[in-house]
């Protein structure tokens, strides 16, 4: 991994450019929201609001990049007894890859379900070290041939999975413009979400450039802006919950985001109205992390400058090392008018959704509300005072790592990277957050008592 990357993911950071021209950017015309929602969509929605009370998902599904509750998912130990026999499987079923002739599509898919597998449950770099370039070939060939919806989401998974075990400058040059036509031409939605998650992925991870980030960012505004028919599936949710979800993972690693802010905000505003709430959801948690961008600690440089009313903000218990807050720029023209949305969407009761769902809209939206009305405030921000301390609970949001401790999610890019990890590593997470170093070093912790604080 070059420099400039390890240097991105060590600080969460890289530095934005200009806004592109009016070409480049998303067009101005915002289709209605979406129509009713497929149940996978809904599925993933109510899994958002991270209730105990949620069903447990099907971790074997190797073609789902969506996730489940983070309770269930991230504080459960779903890896695989520790043995080496994995090595000998993986070794014959690169190799079945690597030669493809008198190959069945039957054949081909079980061998792809096998090797992503194994590398979820298992850190493999050693394994595929210097077998990475070939193996994108043999991706390569599935994804761009289709013959199977199978085949293909197994080999996009594949991809992602490779990547993220074994991360090299050179991927994303060589699977951006295949993922992006299939994502394009592909005939099968799933399959279409699968590739616009490996996109994201490969971006993330593969060596893409700052301008590269930019621009597939630019691209899945387009995918939210037209409600899926820039990429051929109108009135389908899940590929505009894929493109909102992994722009909102993309640009955790963009410090200034000024300059495209404005525009990204209209579109995301706009998919508030939606019909479907994982896009509403997906949409929300964008707006947060926008909010929570636009400001900065407060330095000695700004001594002397004078800002208005509204710009500065402390943390509420005044607590010692804890910096005073600046505002950058305006993230939303009307931000008193989309208050009044997430107001209503955090009340919100309707005989259209079930339950569960509601209550993950009501539960989303009450902390997307919070931190833009508060941008200190995190995921799951409690006001509530505790008798122990005498300060606030603030942000809750933990995810438990075995016995060791717990992870603190209290800001939303944590939460966004999270959760683009959690799509990608499925139950494979806490396996490769304590073995994979590119796994770790995208949600650095520090440990504080008992539990662990997530540096940033």
């Amino acid at each position: 991994m070059h420099d400039l990357r390890r240097q991105a993911l060590e600080s969460g950071k890289t530095v934005s450019r200009k806004a592109r021209s009016k070409q480049a950017s998303p067009t101005s015309s915002r289709p209605s929201s979406q129509p009713p929602s497929r149940a996978a969509s809904r599925s993933r929605a109510v899994s958002r609001a991270g209730s105990e009370e949620d069903e447990a998902g099907n971790l074997s599904d190797e073609t789902s990049f969506s996730t489940n509750s983070i309770d269930e998912l991230l504080n459960g130990d779903a890896s695989d007894p520790v043995t080496d026999a994995w090595r000998a499987d993986l070794a014959d079923r690169i190799q079945e890859l690597l030669d493809r002739k008198r190959s069945s599509v039957q054949g081909r898919e079980k061998c792809l379900a096998t090797y992503g597998r194994i590398l979820t449950a298992q850190y493999a770099e050693e394994d595929i070290r210097g077998k990475e370039a070939e193996l994108v070939l043999a991706f390569l060939k599935s994804i761009k041939a289709e013959t199977s919806e199978r085949e293909t989401i197994l080999a996009i998974k594949a991809l992602a999975m490779t990547v993220v075990t074994s991360p090299s400058d050179l991927i994303y040059e060589a699977v951006c413009g295949p993922l992006k036509r299939v994502i394009s031409d592909s005939i099968s939605v799933p399959t279409k979400v699968a590739a616009v998650h490996c996109l994201g992925t490969c971006t993330f991870f593969g060596g893409a450039s700052d301008d590269e980030i930019l621009d597939n960012m630019a691209y899945l505004l387009e995918i939210v802006a037209s409600d899926g028919s820039f990429i051929d599936a109108q009135d389908e949710a899940d590929p505009v919950v894929a493109a909102l979800e992994e722009w909102g993972s993309l640009s955790t690693l963009i410090d200034d985001l000024a300059d495209e802010s404005e525009d990204a905000a209209e579109y995301f505003v706009d998919q508030l109205s939606s019909s479907d709430p994982g896009v509403q959801i997906a949409a929300g948690e964008n707006i947060a992390l926008l909010y929570e961008k636009s400001y900065r600690p407060l330095t000695e440089d700004d001594s002397g400058t004078e800002f208005g009313g509204g710009d500065i903000i402390a943390d509420p218990d005044d607590v010692p090392g804890v910096p005073k807050l600046v505002k950058n720029y305006d993230v939303y023209r009307r931000t008193d008018v989309l208050k009044d949305t997430l107001s209503d969407l955090a009340s919100l009761n309707t005989r259209r959704l079930s339950k569960k769902e509601q209550k993950a809209i009501r539960t989303n939206f009450a902390d997307i509300l919070d931190s833009v009305e508060y941008p200190t405030h995190g995921p799951r921000y409690q006001n509530a005072i505790s008798q122990d301390t005498g300060k606030r609970y603030g942000s809750r949001m933990t995810v438990r790592i075995h016995k060791e401790g717990v992870m603190k999610i209290d800001k939303w890019w944590k939460l966004h990277r999270l959760q683009a990890l959690r799509r990608v590593l499925q139950s494979g997470f806490v396996k490769h957050y304590e073995a994979n170093p590119i796994v770790f070093e995208s949600l650095p912790y520090t440990a504080l008592s008992n539990y662990f604080h997530i540096a940033g």
